[in-house]
């Protein structure tokens, strides 16, 4: 499949509407799935509960990732997803209220993109997400999509 899927792991349902309200008013057409809980972003990933019978050719193209989360907080879904050969080079971008020096710390060290603290000014967000959508979605050349023949 050649759709890029963006994978948005987000508890919060404003911050969920606004994200999507950005990708829209930036011409990011690319579906969005959205889980709002860590345990279900690896089961999505992973193909469990839920997502089991979820076709292998789905895959995101990009995951944002809140630190955040209930069930399984983002750096342990992040620990997750560089841990297991299917997921390790997927691109994961951290999109977070946060600005502590230890959650950006602990992100890179953990394999991360990018670390992008979510702007509360409205028009920040919105570049913040344009600009995510052009780099992750357009100029960024991916990893082969797990199960792929390359």
């Amino acid at each position: 499949m050649d759709e890029k899927m963006i994978l948005l792991v987000e508890d919060n349902p404003d911050d969920e509407a606004l994200t999507l309200r950005a990708f829209k008013k930036n011409n990011i057409l690319n579906p969005v799935v959205v889980v709002r809980d860590g345990a279900e972003a690896l089961d999505l990933l992973f193909r469990t509960g839920q997502y089991a019978s979820r076709p292998t050719e789905i895959f995101p193209q990009v995951v944002l990732l809140d630190l955040k989360l209930p069930k399984v907080d983002g750096l342990e879904v992040l620990r997750r997803i560089r841990a297991d050969a299917r997921t390790k080079l997927l691109p994961v971008v951290i999109l977070t209220s946060s600005d502590e020096e230890r959650d950006i710390a602990k992100s890179y060290s953990n394999g991360a993109n990018s670390y992008i603290r979510k702007p509360v000014d409205f028009n920040e967000f919105m570049e913040a997400v344009k600009q995510i959508g052009v780099y992750w979605l357009m100029l960024n050349r991916p990893p082969p999509t797990p199960g792929s023949k390359e």
